[in-house]
């Protein structure tokens, strides 16, 4: 009796810039976005939440955009602009957002922080003095089961305040 012969399963190469870095990145092909930044790039600030694209907690920026890494696949990531968490901060230090939502509390548990952070980085980019109601539906796609989302929204606000160059947040 013969042994069926174990699949053999053959890496892809894919190059995409991730964080401002070019990376040349081997995986396997039916890995997604997700998995291929935290399993195989070791950037582990995405997280896993769903899987379905209903919580956000892995959002990135792909060429400016925020996507739900868990639904994209990497094979469809060849020569894309990708930012994680990891990326956000620059030569001064951590991004206003990153700031704020520190000094306001606004991540208690934090897993769907990286989610949030990506996505109001979006925002800010293209409207630096978002209204209330422009934050929660620009948000409303990366859940929280923790803040109750008051303190997300201000840490937004006087992250604006900033990025305006208004004044300094706390």
């Amino acid at each position: 009796m013969t042994t069926p012969q174990a699949t053999v399963r053959r890496k892809v190469q894919r190059t995409f810039t991730v964080n401002g870095d070019v990376e040349e990145v081997s995986f396997l092909p039916h890995k997604t976005l997700l998995e291929v930044l935290r399993e195989d790039m070791h950037l582990t600030g995405t997280k896993h939440g769903c899987e379905l694209g209903e919580c956000g907690t892995c959002t990135v920026l792909m060429n400016g955009e925020p996507v739900l890494s868990c639904l994209v696949l990497g094979l469809a990531c060849e020569g894309a602009d990708i930012e994680t968490v990891e990326g956000m901060a620059g030569p001064d230090g951590p991004h206003p957002l990153q700031k704020t939502f520190a000094s306001i509390g606004a991540a208690q548990c934090g897993y769907c922080t990286p989610g949030f952070l990506l996505t109001a980085k979006a925002l800010v980019e293209w409207n630096s003095n978002p209204d209330r109601e422009t934050l929660k539906e620009e948000l409303s796609g990366v859940l929280c089961r923790c803040t109750g989302y008051l303190q997300i929204f201000q840490a937004v606000e006087e992250a604006c305040v900033e990025i305006r160059g208004e004044g300094e947040t706390k």
